[in-house]
């Protein structure tokens, strides 16, 4: 086999595979791991892949890698809807509460639950708190609902508000469940998102929560993006659609996190 038809091989297996490591390719093309490592060196500078520790990862795993909220919308949609389901029965259908939602695709999916949102009882209240303008336009079409928007600047690529003043405002609330989106979750590295002011909003956001609940499909789990915005401990509960690796769920428990697999 000639090294381009080689390389072609190896590109298309991390796609599929999403992470390769260079015993596994040695041992299936059986070439050298030096060979391996030529290979993969050939394929990053060729844009095809990433080297890592060990091997390689797809390029869509980079740590800045961050699709938009219409793309992220248009995938994983019936994992997504199990995980806004599960997450809507936990938020009050009587007395007086008050929530917040992060801005994401399974947030805006929640958002959806919400807009049938009725009390139970006459003066039973729920406030709504989100920092995502797609979410709020949402919320708006139902008027049983009190809907709170936090102010500062918009990005674009999300439709998040954001910045300092965002931050600010959420360090005087006291919300009783906030429901966060990811973009990874590590048994080591904690809960992650590719932008540091993104990240910034919701490290706040889980601080001024009593109780917190990520959302997160099980394409998030072992993965890592560059900013940490939440440990595992800080996290009390985790829905996701798929059962962990024993690695992350050793961890999860450790952290006395609550997983619900919808």
């Amino acid at each position: 086999m000639f090294a381009e038809e080689r390389q072609a091989l190896i590109a298309n297996l991390v796609t599929n595979l999403k992470r390769v490591t260079v015993a596994e390719l040695a041992a299936r093309f059986e070439i050298t791991p030096e060979t391996v490592r030529r290979d993969l060196d050939s394929l990053e500078l060729a844009r095809r892949l990433r080297r890592v520790h060990g091997g390689a990862v797809a390029i869509d795993r980079m740590s800045m890698s961050e699709p938009s909220l219409d793309e992220r919308t248009t995938t994983r949609q019936a994992e997504k809807a199990r995980i806004a389901a599960a997450a809507a029965k936990m938020i009050p259908a009587s007395r007086t509460g008050s929530i917040i939602l992060d801005s994401g695709s399974t947030t805006a999916l929640l958002a959806g639950h919400l807009t049938r949102w009725v009390p139970e009882n006459p003066g039973d209240q729920l406030l709504v708190i989100t920092n995502s303008l797609p979410t709020a336009a949402t919320l708006a079409a139902n008027e049983q609902l009190q809907l709170q928007i936090l102010g500062g600047r918009v990005r674009g690529l999300t439709g998040a508000i954001v910045g300092t003043s965002t931050t600010a405002q959420l360090e005087s609330l006291r919300p009783d469940i906030a429901f966060i989106g990811t973009n990874g979750v590590d048994a080591e590295f904690g809960f992650s998102t590719p932008d540091a002011v993104e990240a910034a909003v919701k490290t706040a956001i889980v601080r001024s929560a009593r109780r917190v609940v990520a959302l997160a499909d099980s394409s998030k789990l072992d993965e890592q993006t560059l900013v940490r915005f939440a440990t595992l401990g800080d996290i009390d509960t985790l829905i996701t659609d798929s059962e962990p690796s024993s690695a992350l769920s050793a961890a999860l428990e450790a952290a006395d996190v609550e997983v619900v697999i919808a």
